[in-house]
């Protein structure tokens, strides 16, 4: 009889008879879900599920460390799948953990260490994480989630009390303090920001080698989910500027910063990268790479483990099951994707969408397999409709959804392809459809804040206008010098207004149109003024709105307002005839 020690994951739904008998059908699709959500996390901390029966399941992990990372995560993703259903559709699970000795018997584990983590299963409360006396001295001091000791348990079909402590896993929840205003506080793990890497061949033809060099490494970073990672757009604010790292750190609210440099002469590349402290400004690792251009992404790989190894080597040692997307190996196709990449990102006018799809389009002749060709293809797309800027919506939409289906086929890993998605149910008036897209997304990348901002829009549109909030919140924590904040700030604005909080819906329009004057962040500040019959305001903004209709208004509004519900169309179509807005669509 072979023994060993192991750490045991017992988690089954509370309440599951109730569910099925309520809705069967539906109980048995969300249990599918979040099992494969729960199967995904497993995986990626380091652990395997070696048994499942019902609306239970039970996992091994070598390290308790990360048996309790991956028990969070999996409560953090149930909760924010959760919000989308109605209460009495809701699914939470209760999770035990427990360290001890077990019987191995084939791929099954028995015995003690198994029940034991099975009974504290039971004592935990519904989305709640209780563990063994055994493991809490395990992680002591590894981790920062809070523990509540609940005393000594006598547990059924175990002969000793067992030290039960429940573990205290939601303090991530977003909030508005230092979103929408102040200063923003340190995230609870590890918070870090990657500078723009600065061009050194003396060409600035190279600014978009530069640039694509440093979103791949962000987008890397951001894969380890126990990093806090700033997004793009807001690390990008700094570009072609001197800073202060001690500055930087306070305006994002970050511990870490990354910079470096790129140098490119022919096939040679060099490559410098530097990882600094933000409060006291010390260098706690620096790197120089002389490689080949073909090593590109091996580059990216090595210096993203030696940022993540830096600061903390349990998660680089414990996250072995990240995200792995396939780069192409043709460097053509890659050298046309970033610089599809470089022309989405720079500006969104209609000739930067126009010739960033150009180039994308290279990218996927010269590599068809090229998934994040097909991904950045389907979001240029959708920006080039939803800005405005397209002539046909109709036929811009049925190559979006073509390119975001391929991408999704070739990288079904990618966070991106599934934003790219969700983009494209968007397109097409599939609002519940893109609310799965955007979770599949947050699921692989929690860091990602299109992807929030993306749930935010997708949970509007079917009907969860409270719960579009957090999301949105989210995104702004993310990316807090955003370009696209009047964006984020214009939807949190549409959701107050269907929550008929019209002034609030006001102040959050009217800062989003603050800092730009888009055609449907204005939309939205007239149908707040005309729902709070503020007349005279109203019709300042009617001859500015209706100077810059889009090319192709009737298919475009189509994109702007994929609601599930006709009635609230028309709630927004209220406030806008109240307006007195005479062209609609």
């Amino acid at each position: 009889m072979e023994r060993k020690l192991a750490v045991i994951l017992a988690a089954d739904v509370a309440g599951y008879s109730r569910l099925v008998a309520a809705d069967e059908e539906g109980a048995l699709a969300t249990l599918s879900t979040y099992n494969a959500t729960i199967g995904d996390l497993v995986a990626e901390h380091g652990g395997r599920i070696f048994g499942s029966a019902g609306d239970s399941v039970v996992a091994e992990f070598h390290s308790a460390v990360q048996a309790v990372r991956a028990a969070v995560a999996v409560q953090r993703a149930l909760h924010r799948r959760n919000a989308d259903l109605s209460p009495d559709q809701r699914m939470e699970f209760r999770i035990g953990l427990n360290l001890g000795d077990v019987v191995v018997e084939g791929d099954n584990l028995l015995g003690d260490g198994v029940n034991v983590a099975a009974r504290l299963q039971e004592v935990a409360l519904p989305g709640g994480i209780c563990v063994s006396g055994t493991l809490r001295d395990q992680i002591e001091g590894k981790l920062d989630f809070p523990m509540v000791h609940l005393g000594d348990r006598s547990l059924k079909n175990i002969p000793r009390p067992v030290p039960v402590h429940r573990v205290d896993w939601r303090r991530e929840d977003p909030v508005e303090a230092g979103v929408l205003g102040g200063s923003l506080h340190l995230p609870d793990k590890p918070s870090i920001v990657v500078l723009p890497f600065v061009n050194m061949s003396g060409d600035p033809e190279q600014e978009y080698f530069a640039d694509g060099l440093t979103e791949d490494i962000i987008t890397a970073l951001s894969l380890y989910r126990w990093f806090f990672v700033i997004a793009r757009n807001s690390s990008f604010a700094y570009k072609g500027r001197a800073v202060d790292v001690k500055q930087v750190g306070r305006d994002l609210g970050v511990r870490y910063i990354v910079e470096g440099s790129v140098r490119r002469a022919g096939t040679r590349l060099r490559v410098t990268g530097q990882l600094i402290e933000a409060e006291t400004g010390v260098h706690l690792w620096a790197q120089r790479y002389d490689r080949e251009l073909a090593d590109i992404f091996a580059i990216q790989d090595e210096l993203t483990q030696n940022v993540v190894g830096a600061i903390e080597p349990e998660i680089l040692i414990g996250e072995s099951r990240r995200a792995l997307l396939n780069p192409t190996h043709n460097l053509d196709a890659y050298e046309c994707h970033m610089r599809g990449t470089w022309l989405h990102n720079a500006q969104d006018t209609a000739e930067h969408f126009k010739e960033a799809i150009v180039w994308h389009r290279r990218a996927i002749a010269l590599d068809p397999d090229f998934g994040r060709a097909h991904m950045m293809l389907a979001r240029s797309l959708y920006a080039r409709c939803f800005h405005g800027f397209s002539d046909d919506v109709d036929r811009d939409s049925a190559e979006l959804y073509a390119a975001a289906e391929r991408a999704v086929a070739l990288e079904e890993r990618d966070p991106y392809s599934h934003y790219a998605m969700c983009l494209a149910h968007f397109a097409a008036q599939r609002a519940p459809a893109a609310v799965e897209e955007a979770q599949r997304a947050i699921d692989l990348n929690p860091n990602l804040a299109l992807a929030h901002m993306a749930l935010g829009w997708a949970r509007i549109f079917t009907g969860h206008f409270a719960e579009a909030l957090d999301p949105l919140h989210m995104a702004l924590r993310l990316s807090p010098h955003d370009p696209l904040t009047y964006l984020f700030l214009d939807r949190i604005a549409l959701a107050h207004y269907h929550l008929g909080n019209y002034e609030e819906a006001r102040h959050y329009s009217e800062r989003g149109v603050s800092l730009r004057r888009a055609y449907f962040n204005r939309v939205v500040l007239l149908a707040s003024l005309g729902q709070l019959a503020r007349e005279e305001e109203a019709r300042e903004l009617i001859p500015e709105i209706t100077a810059s209709i889009p090319a192709d208004l009737a298919h475009y509004w189509r994109i702007l307002t994929p609601y599930v519900e006709r009635e609230h169309y028309a709630h927004l179509i209220e406030g806008l005839r109240r307006a007195g807005l005479p062209v609609i669509a």
